[in-house]
């Protein structure tokens, strides 16, 4: 199969959806790798390094329209709709539910559109959005850190503290892997940290990793409201597996909030769960609203992008290989995780949050494609 790897355009995004070692494995199985011009750069991968292991560097065009399965990092945006065509197997991070003009463009392609985040697991586990789940934790209390300095915004507070004067309060809005993560480092930063979370076992597990170092409080509107009246940094950490974001923080809600203090909406990538949220750039990544500040970069991990490539093929490549050997019909009939990152299919909606986002009819997987293997 020809496995085209495309540069990424989306504003200040680095990474690339292949490192050369990944390429090398490809290759080693008797696939063609295509890797678009310079595509590597953000993550320190020349060129040479990628024809070195047995891949060609060509063309944005033939990239795209030379490959059957074309992986990147971010989803397409306008510029690239005209690009998506039948027969191609697009395999990226997509959050459709959270893009109407999106998920119309890949619907009207005909294209094979497999989101990263939506590949689950039967016991409930997301592989690929794991690791950019981690590095977005681990990132979103180093940026509210930096934003809390005054001359930046913030309130002046040191997350630290200092002998004889309190740390600064960190509020975590779920206590899922973005949750977890985030809470280390705030941890690690000397903050005192709450999180927020409506399971119960989930709770007990944290309580138990976290050897009790958290406060845990069981989220709702009115603990919400409760907790980030007193919070230096709020980080929004809420996952509904391909679907939008729940609003857990309204306008009114920031009335009651700090003037100075910070919000990390996390999830902005899924429509934000903060009313007042919109997606910013790491180039422009904080505005303010009614006093405060929020940080909403939708794609926090494209700052760290040495890291984060390493991370993500490190994920992908097993569901990469096996749609390269196997085909994607075959690959999503041996794997029901991948089946479940297929959104949409032949012009059809095959993801059933993304089809109730938008008011879409949706087409179960199994009616377009046979989900039992050769």
């Amino acid at each position: 199969m020809r496995v085209g790897v495309a540069k990424e355009i989306k504003t200040d995004e680095y990474r690339v959806a292949l490192t050369p070692a990944g390429a090398r494995e490809l290759v080693q199985r008797g696939h063609e790798v295509l890797v678009e011009t310079t595509a590597g750069e953000g993550s320190a991968f020349a060129d040479a390094d990628y024809e070195q292991v047995g891949a060609r560097i060509v063309s944005v065009e033939e990239a795209w329209a030379g490959s059957d399965l074309l992986l990147k990092v971010k989803e397409p945006i306008e510029p690239e709709y005209g690009r998506l065509r039948e027969g191609l197997v697009l395999f990226t991070y997509l959050h459709i539910a959270a893009d109407e003009p999106l998920t119309r463009a890949l619907v009207e392609s005909g294209i094979q559109a497999v989101a990263y985040e939506t590949v689950e697991t039967d016991d409930r586990r997301l592989p690929l959005l794991a690791p950019m789940s981690e590095i977005a934790g681990r990132l979103a209390p180093q940026a509210a850190a930096h934003f809390l300095e005054k001359p930046l915004g913030g309130r002046g507070v040191l997350l630290a503290g200092t002998p004889g004067v309190a740390p600064g309060h960190v509020v975590v809005l779920g206590g899922g892997i973005v949750g977890y993560n985030a809470a280390i480092v705030a941890l690690g930063l000397g903050a005192h940290v709450t999180i927020l979370e409506r399971s119960v076992d989930r709770m007990r597990h944290l309580d138990e990793i976290l050897s009790g170092r958290v406060t845990l409080l069981m989220s709702s509107a009115h603990q919400i409201d409760e907790s980030i009246a007193s919070a230096d940094v709020v980080i929004g950490a809420v996952l509904i597996p391909g679907a939008r974001a729940p609003k857990l923080v309204t306008r009114d809600m920031l009335g009651d909030m700090k003037r100075g203090a910070v919000i990390v909406d996390v999830a902005i990538d899924q429509g934000g769960c903060v009313e007042t949220a919109h997606a910013t750039t790491h180039s422009d990544p904080v505005y303010e609203v009614d006093g405060v500040v929020h940080y909403c970069v939708a794609n926090m991990p494209g700052g760290v992008p040495i890291t984060s490539t390493q991370a993500l093929t490190n994920a992908t490549l097993p569901y990469v290989e096996a749609i390269a050997d196997h085909g994607l019909a075959e690959a999503v009939a041996r794997d029901r995780a991948l089946a479940r990152g297929v959104n949409v299919l032949e012009g059809k909606v095959t993801y059933e949050a993304v089809a109730e986002a938008h008011g879409l009819e949706f087409t179960p997987l199994e009616d377009v494609l046979p989900l039992t293997p050769a």
